[in-house]
């Protein structure tokens, strides 16, 4: 599944971010977005765009464009 699918609320695990650009996945690693980490959506704005996970305790809001290239094993 990927990020962008997952409801509010929901919960679930990083399985892959190998759908990112180079520079754009080593940025999300830095924060804390690492393959197996748990992660959580706590937000989705109005019109889908941006949303906002938990991981590791931070939050960050994501474009849906990039949040469609994670994917998660939702628990």
């Amino acid at each position: 599944m990927k990020l962008s699918e997952m409801s509010c609320g929901a919960e679930g695990r990083v399985a892959s971010l190998a759908g990112l650009p180079a520079a754009t996945r080593k940025k999300l690693m830095v924060m804390g977005m690492l393959p197996n980490t748990p992660v959580s959506v706590i937000r989705v704005a109005p019109l889908g765009d941006p949303l906002q996970v938990r991981v590791r305790g931070v939050d960050i809001a994501l474009r849906k464009q990039l949040a469609e290239s994670i994917d998660v094993e939702v628990n």
